[in-house]
């Protein structure tokens, strides 16, 4: 498995869903819905959207968990969630949290439409995590356990020419570990 590159999983950026920064959240779901149709069959769903700025270069990603946040405009006025989870703090109590907030207590109709004026600079998260494209695999497996991301750019010296996601790399570890196992 240490033949194997990052250059030979990655998705190209010509393949990718990339919008820029001033798009709509509903021009992000159009261009991933996009972007997934044109994927190889056996491919993993993209599920997140790069974001590029006017020189086109990414400053951004905005995955499936940001786009229904974002569907919600108070989960702004609360405390970090995911922090409150890991510092231990109970589900109950959050659960308890955001049901005093009256969160989703909008018609749905309301909440698809505001998918229109939701701008995705707004609500994306900032990348900066990448990896050369001529990293071994492993090296790649281990830059996204220590960062915890579900994904890393590609670089060709200095330039992003990819992206490299989790689910690509588990194929890998999957069908490797299956195949070294048959008998």
């Amino acid at each position: 498995m240490d033949t194997k590159k990052v250059k030979d999983l990655m998705i190209s950026l010509e393949n990718y869903a990339i919008v820029h920064q001033d798009s709509t959240l509903y021009q992000a779901i159009v261009v991933i819905r996009q972007s997934q149709e044109k994927l190889g069959p056996g491919m993993q769903p993209i599920r997140a959207v790069l974001i590029v700025d006017d020189q086109k270069n990414i400053v951004g990603k905005m995955g499936q968990l940001a786009i229904l946040r974002a569907l919600e405009p108070k989960y702004g006025t609360i405390v970090d969630l995911e922090k409150l989870t890991r510092a231990g703090v109970s589900s109950d109590l959050i659960m308890s949290i955001t049901n005093n907030l009256r969160l989703w207590q909008e018609d749905l109709t309301s909440i698809w439409k505001r998918a229109r004026t939701i701008k995705v600079k707004n609500i994306m998260n900032p990348v900066s995590e990448s990896i050369d494209e001529d990293a071994t695999l492993t090296e790649a497996m281990h830059q996204i356990i220590m960062l915890q991301c579900l994904s890393l750019l590609v670089k060709r010296g200095s330039n992003i020419v990819g992206i490299l996601r989790l689910s690509d790399i588990y194929n890998e570890v999957e069908q490797n570990i299956i195949d070294e196992n048959k008998n």
